[in-house]
């Protein structure tokens, strides 16, 4: 026999609370299972996040403390025209190691911006002939450049892996006349080296009026 209870304003079964209690029961259950997936989407996209802001503050570190330092450029002068260009480059402070194979060296006498690359047969662990005598410039065209090691302690530089680390330094080559048949006086001459990741070497000269010595310092 049903159990009635009697209010005043109507009769109610007593089976009609516990309905309402076991709805109430569902809807807090699904509240619960709501909050756990949101809570699972918010967890995922966190760590998403910041795995990207890691990996961005990484490459953004890369950039700021890595790259290439310009420490003087020298010409080498015959019958009146720069034939020949040294660049020397050494990394920044704390740097890491930085790959010449990766580079890319833009030259400009504000008529034509050719883009150079390193060329591995035309390399040398040392000076042994001086600073323009050592390489076969003539095998050097508009489109490569070549690399004079004068300081590598570690023997991190080879034809191979031209890495350059702290406390290296290097001769980049560039054949002028192959890029702009000479250099002739009173030219501007800029550009950049600029490397994998970090930090370019920004270059910017004019040539002297008059081309009297042989070597040539330009910047």
């Amino acid at each position: 026999m049903r159990k009635v209870i009697v209010q005043t304003g109507g009769v109610f079964s007593a089976d009609d609370h516990a309905s309402i209690g076991i709805g109430s029961l569902i809807i807090f259950i699904a509240m619960i299972i709501s909050a756990g997936v949101a809570a699972s989407v918010v967890f995922q996209t966190m760590d998403s996040m910041q795995q990207q802001a890691l990996q961005t503050s990484q490459e953004t570190i890369k950039d700021i403390s890595s790259g290439l330092r310009l420490t003087h450029v020298s010409g080498y002068a015959s019958n009146g025209t720069i034939t020949q260009l040294c660049f020397f480059v050494k990394t920044t402070a704390g740097s890491e190691a930085i790959d010449l194979s990766q580079t890319r060296l833009q030259l400009s006498n504000s008529q034509r911006m050719p883009i150079l690359l390193f060329d591995n047969e035309s390399f040398s662990t040392g000076v042994t002939n001086g600073l323009f005598q050592t390489l076969n410039m003539s095998n050097l065209t508009n489109t490569e450049f070549g690399v004079l090691v004068i300081r590598d302690l570690d023997d991190s530089c080879t034809s191979n892996n031209p890495a350059i680390n702290r406390n290296d330094l290097v001769g980049i080559m560039v054949n002028t006349t192959a890029c702009f048949e000479g250099i002739d006086p009173r030219t501007s001459v800029s550009g950049k080296i600029v490397p994998e990741q970090g930090i370019s070497a920004i270059f910017d000269f004019t040539t002297p009026s008059t081309l009297t010595d042989t070597i040539i310092d330009l910047q």
